[in-house]
């Protein structure tokens, strides 16, 4: 495409300027891109935003020294000087033997499979059709079971695309091009005791063809936002916890955070020495899939060029990998694998919630986590939680201003069974996970 051509040749143009200021090595991104919100609240239109960027940045590597630097004034005239004046301020940095280019072989094995992450259609999208998706979703919560209890509806299309080329001096050059379109309706409810509860449905995806129903967003983010009426503190104790699967990305987010390799490092991270070691039950699978066709987070290469390859991370609850870019690989003395994680999928299981459910004999049911802290250290967490108390494989009440506590290490040795379910509307990929003998803070 005539852009991904122009945006290469921009970052050609100022790798070579680098260079011939004084760079020693030096890579070079240029990146376009797009992103529009719609909001429609109670029958109205509330906001519209759309905002467009464009913007180069330098990785420069001058005499045994560092720095990264980036502009959103891409005249040339403009360019000249922005590098020019890059590499001086480079040139009075110390000096960083762990900052360096990868080398040329990590960039080697790139995927050239088209990974379906770019829809045209979600650019050609119209101010009108992404109004007439809000309105849908307004129109499903108010048409739903409970709807005479809503206090107020506010539905939210957004929707970007972006491209992205790199290069670097050593012979890396790749274009990496994406889009992605989303759907949310949060539904406010108003209980007799004058609360006001609220829930939400949200939908993520790369093409327009793949998003929820907004009729059905609407009318779940009503259903889930009435079944809170009434959330009250349940008792403490150690007890059985069920984590809906769209949920779970929060638990894995500060599970996995840890395994970054600065964090490693610094001696921040409660994973330091513990590959090969058991951090989870044996039912715990978790795989980085940076090939997955449309997935949110898929790409053939990271931002450093490294060539991305499926890797697992955790493998029947034995750590296998840590997160390692070029620099802290290095300072570790380990071998990069890339610095970042793409689409995190947790291998499913076989069985629906509602067969895990029935399993829980006192315990409770976890749709969403309300704040709290996970102290990448320790690995000591407690984060707050709203859902529903489950007695006898039921579900009861509602309960909230609770929250779960413990320790990672510990906790996801815990894991007893992994739901059939797995949310895809996310870059992280999780089924519904049942967890037992969890400490959980109520009345």
């Amino acid at each position: 495409m005539s852009d991904e051509r122009e945006l290469l040749g921009a970052a050609r143009a100022a790798m070579a300027l680098a260079k011939k200021h004084g760079a020693s090595d030096a890579s070079a991104s240029a990146s376009r891109s797009r992103a529009v919100e719609t909001t429609w609240r109670d029958g109205k239109l509330e906001k519209v935003s759309d905002a467009t960027s464009r913007s180069i940045a330098l990785q420069l590597f001058v005499d045994g020294r560092y720095g990264g630097m980036s502009t959103s004034d891409v005249r040339p005239a403009a360019l000249q000087r922005f590098v020019e004046d890059a590499v001086a301020m480079v040139r009075v940095l110390a000096k960083d033997p762990h900052r360096k280019l990868p080398d040329p072989s990590l960039y080697a094995g790139r995927s050239d499979a088209d990974l379906e992450v770019y829809d045209p259609k979600v650019g050609a999208l119209s101010a009108d059709s992404r109004l007439t998706r809000a309105k849908a979703m307004e129109e499903g919560a108010r048409s739903a079971r409970g709807k005479e209890h809503i206090v107020s509806v506010t539905a939210t299309v957004s929707d970007s695309e972006s491209v992205f080329a790199r290069v670097a001096s050593n012979g890396f050059e790749g274009v990496h091009r994406s889009s992605d379109v989303s759907s949310e309706a949060e539904v406010t409810v108003k209980d007799d005791d004058g609360r006001r509860p609220e829930d939400w449905v949200y939908g993520s995806t790369c093409h327009v063809a793949d998003l929820p129903d907004p009729t059905t967003i609407g009318r779940q983010a009503t259903e889930r936002a009435v079944a809170r009426i009434g959330a009250k503190k349940a008792g403490s104790g150690t007890m059985s916890v069920l984590v809906e699967a769209r949920a779970a990305r929060t638990l894995l987010r500060h599970f996995t955070g840890p395994l970054w390799g600065g964090a490693l490092q610094q001696k921040e991270s409660f994973f330091e020495g513990k590959l090969g070691a058991t951090v989870g039950s044996k039912l715990l699978t978790l795989s980085d899939e940076p090939l997955l066709k449309r997935g949110l987070g898929s790409r053939a290469f990271d931002g450093e060029g490294i060539a991305l390859k499926p890797r697992v991370i955790v493998d029947r609850g034995t750590l296998k990998g840590y997160l390692l870019d070029v620099y802290y690989a290095s300072k570790l003395g380990m071998a990069p694998s890339s610095g970042r994680l793409t689409n995190v999928v947790v291998a499913p299981g076989k069985r629906s919630l509602e067969a895990m459910l029935k399993d829980v004999k006192d315990g409770v049911l976890v749709t969403s986590f309300i704040g709290g802290n996970s102290n990448a250290t320790t690995g000591v967490f407690s984060l707050g939680i709203m859902g529903f108390r489950v007695a006898g494989g039921e579900r009861k009440e509602a309960i909230g201003e609770m929250n779960i506590s413990g320790k990672h290490l510990d906790f996801w040795k815990k894991l007893v069974a992994v739901g059939d379910d797995p949310y895809v509307y996310a870059s992280t990929r999780s089924p519904s996970l049942l967890f037992e003998g969890v400490s959980v803070a109520g009345k």
